[in-house]
């Protein structure tokens, strides 16, 4: 129905935008507070809140991916097409990201070292992780009816076991490949993508390594297949709701796991490799995946003008933009220098700067088109 097909856009557009929102948050009291101000607990709990953010893009990456895949299915495209298109689209994306790090590289002269052009960002996990999607959803086609024609109750069936069954094994492998299992024998380059050494000898939790991260998109490619079911799209709420209940169960047994006096790997780290941390993330993303499906529905989420949807729209573009103007040498705030008043003046300043960004990117698209499919033919070249 339209009005259902609405809903379901809006609040993941909604969404997508607050995951933007926090993310400035973040970045904003990160780049400009001084040394006082990051001893306080308002800079606690705000990188606290930073947290959320990439584990929300991922996710909304992996239900977006559900969408396009359900929908090719249904116009009878097939497998190998829908493969080729996906892991194209994840090519494009992870061709962004070397550009923007050659950018941040250019303009971060004469201070930034080449090695940054190779650090492992957020775009790059999330190019990864469209890429390693297609590739199962691929392989859930040929399980779903090897040598029949592809039912799609079957594929969406195969889909959701098999980006469970991706989302638990990236989880459970994260902690070994961090520590002992850390595959030394690589080039620091490549076994950053593993776990985020960059050139520093030891993992980082800041950077996006595709251990633990792409777990968050097969996490959301099984919920946004399970949400494409039958009975989902005929009982929308109930089937938002129990999205949010899972997410609630989902933290309750991260929590117990957690709390059992055995544990199964020699170096244990709760905040930065564990399953069971995984598993409550995971949760928070659920749940905030149905509380802003009701605000979009039963409260003031579509009322008029919104800032989230505008910049859920655009969520890409914001974010390679406001980059520059917080950690960059456009920085409109001097940098480590200000205090929690004017730090939160300037992120009130991007905010509205990113917000009527996003409105004209999305009411004129311009040559989008046209640079899309430059990046189209360098992946095919």
């Amino acid at each position: 129905m339209p009005g259902n097909k609405t809903k379901r856009i809006a609040y993941i557009d909604w969404l997508r935008g607050f995951a933007c929102l926090a993310m400035f948050q973040t970045h904003c009291y990160d780049s400009w507070l001084s040394g006082g101000a990051r001893a306080g607990k308002f800079y606690k709990w705000s990188q606290l809140g930073g947290t959320l953010p990439a584990p929300l893009f991922l996710f909304l990456a992996g239900v977006s991916f559900a969408l396009v895949t359900d929908k090719l299915r249904q116009k009878g495209v097939s497998a190998n097409e829908i493969a080729h298109t996906t892991i194209q689209r994840g090519g494009e994306i992870f061709l962004l990201a070397f550009l923007f790090r050659f950018q941040e590289f250019l303009l971060g002269q004469p201070k930034a070292p080449w090695t940054d052009l190779l650090r492992v960002d957020v775009l790059n996990v999330i190019g990864i992780s469209l890429i390693m999607m297609g590739i199962a959803c691929r392989i859930a086609a040929m399980a779903a009816n090897p040598g029949k024609a592809a039912d799609p109750l079957e594929l969406r069936k195969a889909t959701t076991v098999t980006a469970i069954a991706c989302a638990a094994a990236i989880a459970v492998v994260t902690p070994p490949l961090w520590t002992t299992w850390r595959p030394h024998w690589l080039a620091w380059w490549l076994e950053s993508y593993i776990n985020g050494v960059h050139t520093f000898g030891m993992p980082q939790h800041w950077l996006f390594p595709i251990f633990p991260w792409s777990a968050f998109a097969f996490a959301g490619l099984a919920v946004g297949s399970l949400l494409l079911s039958d009975w989902a799209r005929r009982n929308e709420v109930a089937g938002l709701a129990l999205a949010g209940a899972g997410g609630i169960a989902l933290i309750a047994l991260g929590l117990w796991l957690d709390a059992r006096p055995v544990q199964i790997y020699r170096v244990y780290d709760f905040w930065h490799t564990s399953p069971n941390f995984f598993l409550i993330r995971t949760g928070i993303v659920l749940v905030t995946v149905f509380a802003s499906y009701a605000w979009c529905r039963w409260g003031a989420g579509t009322w008029g003008f919104s800032p989230m949807i505008e910049m859920g729209k655009a969520s890409l573009l914001v974010y390679w933009v406001h980059i520059e103007f917080v950690y960059g040498g456009l920085s409109i705030l001097p940098k480590r220098n200000v205090g929690i008043a004017t730090a939160t003046l300037g992120l009130i300043a991007i905010f509205a700067a990113m917000t009527l960004l996003a409105s004209a990117r999305n009411r004129y698209p311009g040559r989008k088109a046209e640079i899309m499919a430059f990046f189209r033919r360098a992946v095919r070249a």
